[in-house]
């Protein structure tokens, strides 16, 4: 450095930062477990202090590696990054606790450090923390173009600074243009799932919206996607085309005749149907057709012939879910109702006197608290609870498990829509009602509130309203029938998966995984027999008649083992390439994921419907490990080819397998690996 590029005082200032934070990085490396706690605290000063220099992010993203490994964020949420919720980072980064937002920011640049391919992390693919910056950015767009408001400065004074800084660090690496066109095309991607939980992307369009109205932020080229999604919650047709409010469109149409309701009927449900979200305008609507004809209901819903149907044999039914579950802050309920007229569920003879006995359910005081802490105020915690039962009834493939280890919870929710919509309604009345559920084990009934805890060991928050409810009782539930199996030799899911799930799932089991070892095990039996039992060319082309639980060991994009997973199998068909394709339900939010190796699950352009999940049928089987059968049908093995059996061990010897399999040559790369397969 020449005499006269001397340090600045700033620069001199983030040196002797950078100086201590490194000293206390090492410090805390070198602690002991049980004394790191109180080391802790200087590194996350020094990080905070340093977030609110210029540079400071920087500095900060390339130790990301060295502050991780120290333990900043050993015993915390943020120690597992594979399970950090986008929408949360809102209310860390707003707390006046300053370790809080410091933490927050230090994940953050974390993950950019992985999805800049600068760090490779054991738990999340770089490609997983771009995705997932991109959605923290887009739910936080706000912090890049607004100063802080007098709430903030109030609540956090100087930390306000900090998540900006943050936020302008982010965009300028990943880079704000890039930012827009992934964003939309990531909405795009989940929406074509069918979700039941749309708040966060109903939160990403408004920023997007706000974003294209603010005449100081240039897009450039980009967002030019971005109109069709904004139109179908601000302005689906010409009469609300510019976001006047529900209570000047609802004047609105009262000086509407049945010729311009019927064009704003049909606007709405074409927007509807084409996104699956649903305008607080089309509820407004929609409450008011109740008065003008059953016509421009069913033009409202979009409802196909046998919807209708449905809607004209139901009639009363009908008018009273919309009256009790359809207002502008249930919207989504419109969606929900008109996929289960599709679906012609009310006619099994349960269903209709289920759905009059939750319109009048009295919740108890800790369903209707639950409810409101979820979701607030705006509505009755009843309407609320309306349009959860008609959204998953309608989705029963978009149920989520939330941030949570609950798969098989919100597995056997999915598979009662699916399959048996009234033993659904009575679980919610249930669990509802009298705050208990009591299910049979072995003619054994187990209580809810009776059982010890389940496999959560947080209630739940970030679900839809019926999981939010259910959930807690069913993972009780689920873990008590667990515990009365520790005793038996082989994987407890032999026993526990029919009682909890339902009778059609299939008394007969296999895993090729030894459980007491985790090694694997008869593997080409494995494969043999689960092409006999799934495979349309091998089982005589009898499709599958009921949805059957099964395990998979989830991999990351670089096919290292992540954990077991509980997923769906729901059916075995050619795709329109004539692939042979296994469709699924994966309760993990998100089924579109990379598992490595070239398998790459497939939502949409495969012959896929709302809300499967699918891969080509040697893919899907090299990352399975348990399924169900009926041991009454035939048993044999398939003869299946030397190269088809070859292909599976393939996949399954470059994955998960590759330590486990007795034969493998491939080594898999270290990562978080339990042995066991019981807590799947």
């Amino acid at each position: 450095m020449t005499t006269d590029q001397q340090p600045s005082a700033q620069d001199e200032k983030l040196n002797g930062l950078l100086t201590k934070f490194d000293d206390a990085v090492r410090l805390l490396t070198q602690a002991p477990t049980f004394s790191k706690p109180a080391k802790l605290p200087r590194v996350l000063d020094t990080a905070r202090r340093l977030l609110m220099q210029d540079g400071g992010c920087e500095a900060l993203e390339t130790r990301s590696a060295d502050f991780e490994s120290a333990g900043v964020f050993e015993g915390s949420d943020w120690a597992t990054p594979q399970y950090l919720v986008p929408t949360l980072t809102t209310l860390s980064l707003k707390s006046a606790d300053a370790n809080l937002v410091v933490i927050e920011a230090l994940s953050e640049l974390r993950l950019l450090a992985v999805a800049k391919g600068d760090v490779e992390h054991s738990l999340v693919s770089q490609e997983y923390a771009h995705h997932y910056l991109t959605q923290v950015i887009a739910l936080n767009l706000w912090l890049l173009f607004t100063p802080p408001s007098e709430a903030e400065r109030e609540q956090q004074g100087r930390l306000a600074a900090i998540p900006r800084k943050l936020f302008q660090h982010l965009a300028q690496r990943i880079g704000y243009e890039h930012i827009i066109d992934q964003l939309i095309d990531e909405i795009w991607r989940i929406l074509k799932q069918r979700p039941i939980q749309v708040d966060s992307i109903k939160q990403m369009i408004t920023q997007i919206a706000l974003c294209q109205a603010n005449p100081e932020i240039d897009l450039g080229a980009s967002g030019q996607g971005a109109d069709r999604l904004v139109s179908s919650l601000f302005g689906p047709t010409q009469a609300c085309r510019e976001d006047p409010g529900v209570e000047v469109y609802r004047e609105r149409l009262d000086g509407m005749d049945q010729s311009a309701l019927q064009a704003e009927a049909t606007g709405f449900a074409r927007a509807m149907h084409d996104t699956g979200l649903v305008s607080p305008y089309h509820a407004v609507l929609l409450r008011h057709l109740l008065e003008e004809g059953d016509h421009l209901v069913s033009e409202a819903l979009g409802l196909s012939s046998t919807g209708r149907d449905c809607l004209l044999c139901y009639r009363e039914l009908v008018h009273a879910l919309i009256r009790g579950g359809v207002y502008p802050a249930t919207s989504q309920a419109v969606y929900g109702l008109a996929l289960m007229l599709e679906r012609g569920i009310l006619y099994q003879p349960p269903v209709a006197p289920a759905m009059w006995r939750q319109l009048s359910l009295p919740l108890s005081e800790w369903s209707q608290a639950r409810l409101n802490i979820a979701y607030g105020e705006a509505t009755s915690p009843r309407a609320r609870l309306v349009e959860g039962v008609l959204c998953m009834l309608g989705l029963p493939l978009g149920v989520g498990q939330g941030n949570n280890p609950t798969c098989q919870s919100a597995r056997a929710l999915s598979m009662w829509a699916y399959n048996d919509p009234d033993y659904l309604l009575q679980m919610v009345t249930w669990a509802a009602r009298d705050d208990e559920i009591i299910m049979h084990f072995e003619g054994q009934a187990i209580s809810s509130m009776a059982s010890l805890s389940g496999v959560a060991t947080e209630l739940p928050i970030d679900l839809d309203p019926v999981s939010l409810i259910v959930v807690p009782h069913l993972d009780r539930i689920y873990a008590e029938m667990g515990r009365r199996c520790v005793d038996r030799e082989g994987d407890p899911h032999r026993w526990v998966n029919p009682e909890f799930h339902g009778w059609w799932s299939g008394r007969g089991f296999r895993i090729n995984v030894d459980v007491a070892t985790g090694q694997l095990s008869d593997v080409d039996d494995f494969v043999r027999h689960f092409y006999a039992c799934y495979h349309p060319y091998y089982n005589g082309n009898q499709p599958l008649i009921h949805p059957q639980p099964a395990g998979i060991a989830v991999t990351d994009s670089a096919a290292r083992f992540i954990g077991w997973h509980a997923i769906t199998i729901l059916r075995a068909s050619l795709d329109p390439g004539d692939v042979m394709r296994i469709y699924f339900y994966n309760p993990n939010n998100d089924s579109g994921q990379d598992w490595g190796g070239g398998v790459k699950v497939s939502t949409a352009g495969h012959g896929e419907r709302f809300g499967e999940a699918s891969l080509p049928f040697s893919q899907f089987v090299s990352r399975l490990y348990i399924y169900h059968y009926d041991p009454l049908e035939r048993g044999e093995l398939a003869m299946v080819t030397e190269d088809e059996l070859n292909t599976v061990i393939r996949y399954l010897q470059q994955s998960w397998g590759a330590e486990r399999l007795p034969a493998a040559e491939l080594q898999a790369n270290e990562g978080p690996q339990s042995t066991s397969p019981n807590d799947a």
